[in-house]
C-alpha cells in the first residue's frame, strides 16, 4: 500500500497526518497536503510537535534515527519497505523513553479485506500511471525524479 492512499484512510479515520519528503521536494508535499495532511516538509526538519508514530517507506536506513527523534515518549517507527539501507548508529537515548522500531515488509490477506471494506467510504483517490513491462527502468526513473504524482503501475501485454 502505498503512502499516499495510507494519508487519505487515516485522514478519514480523524488521525493527523504529517508528511515527509526528500529534500526540497516541494511537489510531493503539496501533494500530500492535498491527500489530508496538515503538514509536510522536507526530512531533514524536525515536525512541528513530537509524533506518536513515523511510517518510513522510503529505503533509506538513515531516516530511522531521525525518525525516533521525532518520536514523542512510546512512539514506534515502522520500517515499512521491502528493504531499505543499512541504518546508521545512534544513541541510545533516541530508543530511550519506551520508543519501538518494527519492520511491516508484508501485508496479510485480512490487511487487503480491511483496506478493500474502508476504501469506498473514504473514497481513496488514485493516481496510476501504467507502463508497459519493458519500461520498468523508466518507471522507476520518473518516479524516482518526480516525474509524476501517484504510483507507477507495470503492466503485461
Amino acid at each position: 500500500m502505498t503512502i499516499y492512499i495510507i494519508a487519505q484512510v487515516a485522514h478519514y479515520q480523524g488521525r493527523r497526518v504529517f508528511a515527509f519528503t526528500s529534500p526540497g521536494d516541494t511537489k510531493k508535499q503539496q501533494f500530500a497536503r492535498s491527500l489530508g495532511a496538515e503538514w509536510a516538509g522536507d526530512s531533514t526538519m524536525a515536525p512541528p510537535e513530537p509524533l506518536d508514530a513515523a511510517l518510513i517507506f522510503a529505503p533509506v536506513g538513515a531516516l530511522v534515527p531521525a525518525a525516533l527523534k521525532a518520536l514523542d515518549p512510546g512512539g514506534i517507527v515502522v520500517c515499512a519497505g521491502i528493504h531499505m539501507s543499512d541504518i546508521p548508529s545512534f544513541s541510545y537515548d533516541l530508543l530511550w523513553k519506551e520508543r519501538q522500531i518494527r519492520s511491516v515488509a508484508n501485508l496479510t490477506r485480512r490487511d487487503g479485506e480491511a483496506l478493500l471494506e474502508i476504501a469506498p467510504k473514504v473514497p481513496v483517490r488514485t493516481e496510476v500511471h501504467p507502463y508497459p513491462l519493458a519500461e520498468a527502468n523508466t518507471a522507476l526513473d520518473d518516479l524516482a525524479h518526480g516525474r509524476f504524482e501517484g504510483a507507477a503501475v507495470l503492466t503485461v501485454e
